[in-house]
């Protein structure tokens, strides 16, 4: 069956996409890629004689028609998606109507911003006796969240939030977490465009994040990480440690060191 390539370009930093992904853009025919998105610096290591066409002003149908068309013209073609295409890609609705055309798909994944976002701040999100779960989401905004998804119920498990899409409704994400019970002072870690250049964080509390993002000018590209593994100062907390490398704990690869009484 013919088909295209959906490979995931990850955060932003050219450097931090698969080898994998890397090769596909590298010996691609046809790039298609969110210029608004996706860094021109990674676009420009496609080959030469690469067709590259921009799609950040293009509608579903006219990008669908344009792979459809290189496809059946024998040509190899990746579409680029920001981050990890997993993640609020939207490819749901290309594959749907590729498909309608005899065309499928191959996705290779791609670094997610929500862990350049961790690496930025150099977080570990899920912390031993603390927190072993991460919620990855947004607010609820234009765009609607199932029933049983809203962010006061999920934020009642009290772990781990990355909240995508969700710069502009702060003040939603500070009362919908407070009704969960979030104290004030639960750490908030903003981190705008993870990875590049310009890349902008934020460290901030529950109850004041939403002044920290209208101080910051901060209204878009950004994660939002909240729980109390962002708590700068856990790295000083004894309490929080993983087993995994203590010397007494025993696994299949190491024998534990017994202590005496």
């Amino acid at each position: 069956m013919k088909k295209i390539y959906i490979v995931g370009a990850g955060p932003g930093d050219p450097d931090l996409i698969t080898v994998k992904g890397l090769h596909m853009l590298q010996t691609a025919d046809v790039v298609m890629y969110t210029d608004s998105l996706v860094n021109e610096d990674l676009i420009a290591k496609a080959k030469p004689e690469a067709e590259v066409i921009r799609t950040a002003g293009m509608h579903l149908e006219e990008m669908v028609a344009v792979m459809v068309d290189r496809v059946n013209a024998g040509k190899v073609v990746a579409r680029m998606h920001t981050g990890d295409p997993a993640m609020y890609g939207a490819i749901m609705e290309q594959v749907a109507l590729l498909k309608k055309e005899g065309i499928g798909y191959e996705v290779i994944p791609g670094v997610s911003s929500v862990f350049a976002s961790a690496a930025a701040i150099g977080a570990e999100l899920t912390i031993p006796d603390l927190t072993q779960t991460l919620i990855l989401t947004r607010a609820e905004g234009r765009t609607p969240v199932p029933e049983f998804e809203k962010l006061r119920d999920l934020a009642s498990h009290h772990c781990t939030i990355a909240l995508f899409l969700s710069a502009t409704l702060t003040k939603k994400i500070v009362k919908e977490l407070q009704s969960a019970g979030w104290a004030d002072d639960t750490p908030v870690a903003v981190i705008q465009r993870a990875s590049w250049p310009d890349q902008k964080i934020v460290r901030t509390t529950l109850v004041e994040l939403d002044e920290a993002m209208r101080v910051n000018g901060i209204r878009k590209h950004a994660m939002i990480l909240a729980g109390w593994a962002l708590d700068p100062t856990i790295h000083d907390k004894d309490q929080y440690r993983s087993k995994l490398y203590d010397a007494t704990f025993t696994h299949g690869f190491r024998k534990g060191v017994k202590t005496s009484d």
